[in-house]
């Protein structure tokens, strides 16, 4: 039997924490552990072609699953590439723990060596550095209860050196699942419930906002009775859709991506309560959506101040769920039950809201992006997830779909940054493994990353990718003509994308014509590989959010 190194013990140690998959780009510094995390029963080991991809793939695992994803790239340039990816996880408080292989500790001078304490820090990871065998099993379950208590990625740098070392201790190893601490459900203040039935018992038209706090507590049930007893509307942050999706009453996404119909009612708005949501900058407008409002926030960790903005005139730090109850409840004992926004006017008119009906032509050859996210709407099934990136795209997307589930929507554009959808994409459909995935994305973003198309065909993953494609960087080229300057910088033209999918082995398409979805996606469900979709999305239709903030459109 061969003698037990200490890569081994650390893949002992990562199975022990209910890791696997694990998403990796092997160097010289990761990849012993790398093979030995292979060699564990049952551990799925995906190879990206790019480091940073490896850890937007963790956070797409993550995402789908609710685990920590676990990412491993090797020192100096494999490790500087990650920062972007690293501050979205961090940004999107994700739980990740990177395997970072480091530059030798014996070593004189190592080529490949840099400090990557700053570095880590800096994307708002934790750091923890193993410079001794005695501590590298503390340090692994450390990583992962920071991932999982602080939602946030941990960065456990291991020199290489050490890895080759004999472990000379026992096997034993405590997981971290047995110091974390239990989930609770944190009750509100009653004197704090009394005074939001008194606002709300004075409100003549109330909004309850919802955001992913609300999602992760299950609180669809106890928020909709409370907007039943306090006649609220509901609405959602980006990060919360889907939660009210059916709902009479339910005005889908506020702030920046919201319809006309729900800005003119929170325009009209005397009381937003703010449950399980931030209300940052993009949910509130800039703090201008509901100016006359008096606001109140719920949640586990409200903020006086957030995004440079006033976050609400009362906080109240609870669960959402348990928070809408006790409010709800302290209504009904005071027979307190208001009318507000509920009568069948208003729910006619909420059925009848659409997010962008102008018309524009078309030009020949080319889509109207907002018709083709209607069509895909209908037909790819409710219980797919759905993937979208950063772009243009992604408010025409995002406020086009609908009928899903509030945690089948996976928006990665915590960071602003473009080129991780793919690699997250990856990440989800490796979790789901059952080819009920599609990425929505667009060319430039899609075009920082496509060696990742080799990965999806050498693991065999099943995916659906829809690429916006209009031939540029539609996020600068709208913005630049609302200010009548020249776009041709952010234009790179349409290549053929469906074919450069083919020449990867997968199946590529092109959609150039409405009415083409239904049959594309049979032969897509027929087939044992994955499809892209190359959308040839004409250029000159921006979206009523684009129209609004850069055009000026009323």
């Amino acid at each position: 039997m061969a003698k037990l190194i200490t890569s081994d013990m650390l893949a002992r140690a990562f199975e022990a924490e209910g890791v696997d998959t694990l998403f990796t780009l092997m160097g010289d510094a990761n990849m012993y552990w790398s093979t030995a995390m292979a060699a564990r029963p049952g551990m799925r080991v995906i190879h990206a072609r790019h480091e940073s991809c490896a850890v937007s793939m963790a956070e797409g695992y993550a995402r789908a699953t609710g685990k920590v994803g676990v990412a491993s790239t090797t020192c100096g340039p494999g490790f500087t590439q990650i920062m972007t990816s690293l501050s979205m996880a961090s940004r999107a408080s994700i739980p990740l723990v990177v395997f970072a292989g480091d530059s030798p500790i014996a070593a004189a001078w190592y080529l490949q060596q840099i400090d990557m304490a700053p570095l880590a820090r800096a994307t708002g990871a934790h750091y923890i550095p193993i410079r001794h065998i005695d501590r590298a099993l503390d340090s692994v379950r450390e990583a992962f209860q920071v991932a999982q208590v602080e939602r946030r990625p941990a960065v456990l740098s291991v020199p290489m050196d050490l890895q080759r070392q004999a472990w000379p201790h026992l096997t034993d190893y405590i997981p971290s699942a047995e110091l974390v601490p239990a989930p609770q459900r944190p009750e509100p203040d009653p004197d704090l419930v009394k005074r939001v039935c008194e606002m709300i018992a004075a409100a003549e038209r109330p909004i309850i906002l919802a955001g992913r706090g609300a999602v992760k507590s299950q609180a669809r049930e106890a928020i909709e009775a409370l907007a039943d007893q306090s006649g609220a509307l509901l609405a959602t942050s980006l990060l919360g859709k889907g939660l009210f999706d059916g709902n009479p009453y339910a005005l889908d996404i506020a702030g920046a991506f919201a319809s006309d119909f729900a800005r003119e009612h929170f325009a009209e708005s005397d009381l937003v309560i703010g449950i399980g949501v931030g209300l940052g900058h993009y949910t509130t407008e800039g703090g201008y959506l509901y100016p006359g409002a008096q606001v109140v926030q719920i949640d586990t960790n409200p903020r006086g101040l957030w995004q440079g903005l006033k976050t609400a005139d009362l906080h109240i730090r609870a669960d959402a769920r348990a928070g809408a109850e006790a409010i709800t409840e302290a209504l009904r004992g005071a027979n307190v039950s208001r009318t507000g926004y509920r009568t069948p006017e208003i729910a006619s008119a909420v059925a009848a809201d659409h997010p962008d009906a102008k018309v524009y032509p078309v030009q020949d050859g080319m889509v109207d992006q907002r018709r083709v996210i209607e069509e895909l709407d209908k037909t790819i099934p409710k219980d797919w997830d759905i993937v979208v990136g950063g772009g243009h795209y992604f408010s025409i997307a995002m406020t086009h779909l609908n009928g899903r589930a509030a945690g089948k929507y996976h928006v990665i554009n915590d960071f602003g940054a473009i080129g991780s959808g793919l690699a997250a994409a990856i990440g989800v459909a490796q979790a789901r493994g059952d080819g009920k995935v599609c990425l929505i994305e667009g060319d430039g973003s899609l075009l920082m990353h496509t060696q990742e198309l080799e990965t999806i065909r050498r693991h065999g993953i099943r995916l659906l990718m829809v690429v916006i494609n209009d031939g540029g960087y539609g996020a600068e080229f709208h913005k630049f003509r609302a200010n009548e300057i020249d776009p041709s910088g952010a234009i790179h033209g349409r290549g053929d994308l469906a074919a450069m999918a083919r020449g990867f082995g997968l199946a590529g398409m092109t959609v150039n014509k409405g009415g083409q979805l239904g049959g594309l996606f049979q032969e897509h469900q027929g087939s044992n590989v994955a499809s892209l979709w190359d959308v040839i999305a004409d250029d000159l239709i921006p979206s009523r959010a684009y129209r609004r903030i850069h055009y000026g459109e009323a």
